[in-house]
């Protein structure tokens, strides 16, 4: 009898220490953190019309500029994601790249939009600007709670002993956001101080 209880103890211990509650919580906080990365992403791309419509308005706006814009938007809002999109990390990169795509757009034609008194003139577009921006800084903390629950559910997937759990269970390291152009970013920046042409 004090065998079977021993034995009882014993597993009931084990399994406390495997850590499989733990990977359940933290894979449902990265779904959750990932829906509000969707959230804002969507959020954006549905101020893309908007910010090109009102832009259109412009006299002579650089045509090149906007169809880019318009061109990153619709690659970005074509790739289809699902939860299935966290755990492959091919389609996490299509995913992030089309919206780093659609990011240096928006940068671009907001860059090129001062170059037009008119248009930073114009209300509608200083509000859409404002908007922007505001929702630039929802993605960059919806991001950084996505990578911080990534990253517990990947020390927990890769530290012993949950480590054997999730080689028995099969929970692979999620894929986490990376900075897409790293050697542009280790590099000094370039400073022109000469005039912009005109």
């Amino acid at each position: 009898m004090l065998k079977r209880w021993l034995l009882i103890l014993i597993a009931a211990l084990s399994l406390a220490g495997c850590g499989y509650n733990d990977f359940q919580r933290l894979d449902e906080a990265s779904k959750s953190a990932w829906s509000e990365v969707l959230n804002q992403y969507q959020r954006r791309a549905d101020l893309v019309p908007n910010i090109v419509a009102t832009v259109k308005g412009e006299a002579n706006f650089e045509q090149e500029t906007l169809t880019k814009v318009i061109e990153a938007r619709a690659k970005a809002t074509s790739i289809q994601v699902s939860p299935e999109t966290l755990n492959n990390p091919e389609a996490f990169a299509r995913f992030q790249q089309a919206q780093g795509e659609l990011s240096g757009a928006l940068s671009r034609l907001m860059a090129v939009s001062e170059q037009y008194p008119n248009l930073k003139a114009n209300q509608a577009f200083r509000d859409l600007r404002v908007t922007l921006e505001g929702t630039e800084n929802r993605i960059t903390v919806a991001r950084n709670r996505f990578i911080q629950t990534v990253q517990e559910y990947n020390v927990l997937a890769r530290s012993f002993p949950t480590n054997l759990t999730a080689k028995v269970m099969g929970y692979q390291p999620k894929p986490n956001f990376t900075v897409q152009n790293e050697a542009q970013i280790s590099a000094p920046p370039t400073v022109d101080f000469s005039a912009p042409k005109k």
